[in-house]
């Protein structure tokens, strides 16, 4: 072999043997893979929700003690995506603006971002996620005609939905490749990737973790097979209850409407799925720019 082409072969063969080893490393810790336990306050908040006439005050005080909680529940209730006029200043006027069905699902998602030490590359994924929660419930509103879901079920579905990734990023910095390579994927499945790569999903381990957090079964349903286009379609191939692909459906619109409406994040995922879920709450491409034009309206008044 030409002695000058020998060091760049070498390079070469040590760069794919560094590959395999980091393939090989995440292969095998994703078996030691941890969920998140369940956070000490929501089951305080359970406790006290499961008596007969819960005290306003006591879950007010108990979720008053986080700060960080505290605050993120004011800040969410003050969304326009809620659509209240008054600007609310307190946790128990949050309380009894949104209901404590809402209240305990926010809650539950700001503790689940505050397990995690703070990450720069995170911060995005958290916006996201949190607008993309936010446009569900006012998509689900917005299409009570169309379709049986409480506006409540849809925001906690999205904002669960990719819960798995942040449980994979942390442990596994290598994992940011992977999601870029499923990113950019225009016809497999999102998570057919990472089970290539992987041998494991971040739909299947959000929808556990979902699971051991005592969320609702259809929730942890959608949040398993949200990219999994066989599972929404109307053929005996999909198992899932339709309130399940309901709640799948109106995440992925309201993804698509951050996006169109941002222009960040976006990915190859409407081009995959986006005729079905429109297909599975009645809604016309018209329709989706009528939509379109409402959600950015709505935007507007968070600016």
């Amino acid at each position: 072999m030409d002695k000058r082409v020998q060091p760049a072969v070498e390079d070469a063969v040590q760069v794919v043997a560094a590959q395999h080893d980091v393939d090989n490393r995440m292969r095998l810790e994703m078996r030691d893979i941890g969920i998140p336990p369940r956070p000490a306050i929501l089951s305080e908040i359970d406790r006290e929700m499961e008596k007969d006439d819960p005290d306003f005050g006591v879950l007010a005080k108990l979720i008053g003690s986080d700060v960080a909680l505290a605050a993120g529940l004011i800040k969410t209730t003050n969304s326009p995506f809620f659509g209240f006029g008054k600007k609310v200043r307190t946790v128990h006027e949050a309380m009894l603006v949104l209901g404590l069905k809402v209240v305990i699902r926010t809650i539950a998602g700001l503790a689940l971002k505050n397990l995690f030490p703070y990450v720069p590359n995170l911060e995005r994924f958290w916006d996201a996620s949190a607008n993309t929660a936010q446009a569900s419930g006012w998509l689900a509103q917005r299409l009570k005609g169309n379709c049986t879901l409480r506006p409540s079920d849809a925001y906690t579905l999205a904002l669960f939905r990719d819960c798995g990734i942040p449980v994979l990023l942390i442990p596994f910095p290598e994992y940011s490749k992977v999601l870029q390579d499923a990113n950019s994927e225009e016809t497999r499945s999102f998570t057919d990737i990472e089970n290539q790569m992987l041998s494991i999903n971040h739909a299947a381990i959000g929808s556990d973790l979902a699971e051991s957090w005592l969320l609702p079964a259809d929730i942890c349903s959608g949040i398993r097979f949200h990219h999994e286009i066989a599972a929404l379609g109307e053929s005996g191939a999909s198992k899932l209850p339709h309130t399940a692909r309901q709640l799948i459906a109106i995440a992925q619109i309201a993804e698509y409407l951050v996006q169109e409406t941002t222009g960040m994040n976006k990915s190859c995922e409407w081009g995959k799925l986006g005729d079905v879920c429109l297909s599975i709450v009645h809604l016309s491409q018209d329709g989706l720019a009528d939509v379109l034009d409402d959600y950015r309206a709505a935007a507007s008044g968070n600016d």
